[in-house]
């Protein structure tokens, strides 16, 4: 289930109201497959991250979700205009419109996205 702080991406518009909301504050997004043990384990980082992160005022970000079964489409459309291969699981952490960083499969760590957090261009 997904926290109040975290929206799905179910279509290009909403892929492209992220992308638009970068150039404010921080998006971060996860790729998810619901099939695959290790994008459970990275989902449940994902939202340990969230629930210490979109408390503190101080690092304003969005956050979204990406089933890549499901929405296939719009997961290759992501991989395509942010030329980052498409992985699952996968987060990829946008500012100003640009990837500033991605990673996937074990490396999706809640202290990897605290970092993040903190040094968006570290």
């Amino acid at each position: 289930m997904l926290s109040q702080h975290v929206s799905e991406l179910y279509k290009l518009d909403d892929w492209e109201e992220a992308l638009h909301r970068s150039q404010d504050h921080p998006v971060l997004i996860l790729k998810h497959s619901t099939t695959c043990p290790t994008s459970a384990r990275a989902y449940r980082e994902f939202m340990a991250f969230v629930g210490t992160n979109a408390s503190d005022p101080r690092q304003p970000m969005d956050y979204h979700l990406v089933k890549v079964i499901e929405n296939r489409p719009l997961s290759l459309h992501i991989a395509g205009e942010t030329e980052v291969r498409h992985e699952s699981p996968q987060v990829i952490l946008l500012d100003q419109g640009k990837v500033v960083h991605h990673t996937s499969h074990g490396k999706v760590t809640k202290k990897r996205l605290l970092q993040w957090a903190q040094n968006p261009f570290g």
